[in-house]
């Protein structure tokens, strides 16, 4: 048992546990973009509340909420770790270090650009899951649903709010354009003929996704 404690505990265990969880993720980013692509539909939210109904009673997604956030305490306190412990590991800096011959700025900026995402998170949560799950949404839409799409006009009538929401989609990118391809190699799945396909769906992804999140709070604030 000590013995696998240490294992996990080890930095090669760190980022391999980084990586379990990243895959976990980046799964949940999936699902949660497709639900949210509803509000794209023209039918004033009707369906987006239909699919927020359906995450708020299966009882199956409530419990993979609890996974879920299991996963996700356990990727930013491994983040965490890992980034104090390459701190430490060079308490003093080169007196000229050219970081852009080894890796991107992005791929060294994974701390800041988690800590940005985990301040967006607090917020999020606060603004749409909490009131779901907990305090409860005080109107109803035309199927009896909760009218989580009216929270959603409601937030993103102001401007600060969607320019948030931007910005920390933006983090997002750059956070998954290293986290996503790191994933793959931490997990040992490299291969000469497959890495590049793996990098190539990686940036797409990188892009894709946090372009759609992003693309809501305008649309919604721009009334489309």
């Amino acid at each position: 048992m000590g013995s696998i404690a240490n294992a996990f505990s080890s930095s090669i265990g760190k980022k391999l546990i980084m990586g379990l969880t990243g895959l976990f993720l980046i799964s949940f980013l999936v699902v949660h973009c497709f639900l949210n692509c509803f509000v794209f539909i023209p039918d004033g939210g009707l369906m987006f509340n239909t699919g927020a109904h359906f995450m708020a009673t299966n009882w199956l997604i409530r419990a993979m909420e609890v996974v879920l956030m299991a996963g996700l305490l356990l990727h930013i306190v491994q983040g965490a770790r890992l980034t104090f412990q390459n701190q430490a590991a060079r308490p003093v800096k080169y007196a000229y270090h050219d970081g852009q011959s080894n890796s991107k700025w992005y791929s060294r900026s994974m701390g800041l650009l988690g800590t940005l995402l985990l301040i967006f998170l607090v917020v999020h949560l606060s603004q749409f899951w909490t009131v779901s799950r907990f305090t409860g949404i005080p109107s109803n839409d035309a199927n009896g649903h909760e009218d989580l799409y009216a929270v959603m006009k409601e937030t993103f009538s102001n401007v600060g709010w969607v320019i948030l929401y931007v910005l920390s989609m933006i983090s997002l990118a750059y956070h998954l354009l290293h986290g996503f391809a790191s994933t793959f190699q931490t997990m040992g799945w490299n291969h000469k003929k497959y890495t590049p396909i793996i990098k190539a769906i990686g940036v797409g992804f990188s892009i894709l996704i946090p372009l759609l999140f992003a693309a809501m709070p305008v649309w919604i604030y721009l009334g489309l």
